[in-house]
């Protein structure tokens, strides 16, 4: 079964709301086999609109990446994310 890679790009608006989200995300993440491969450090944007936070975490499976987002954990922490950021967010099987 391929890996499968949770990737988002975010605009923060609410520092102190969205770090809640992140402590929160963490914890929902992790308890679901996610790992994180990048996390809002330096990027080059070559194409289409840029946000300045990256994130990128491998899970073992689409499905465990589709169930954490749809897990009661990270659902409560993507509370705190929404009205404090932008966001686009998708899951992507590797190769």
């Amino acid at each position: 079964m391929p890996t499968a890679l949770w990737i988002a790009h975010v605009t923060v608006s609410d520092e102190t709301a969205y770090a809640e989200y992140a402590k929160r995300a963490t914890v929902a993440i992790a308890a679901h086999g996610g790992v994180f491969l990048a996390r809002g450090g330096r990027c080059v944007q070559l194409e289409g609109a840029a946000r300045p936070r990256n994130v990128v975490a491998r899970f073992t499976s689409l499905d465990d990446a589709t169930t954490c987002y749809h897990s009661e954990a990270y659902q409560e922490a993507l509370t705190y994310a929404k009205g404090a950021s932008q966001r686009e967010l998708c899951i992507v099987e590797e190769l």
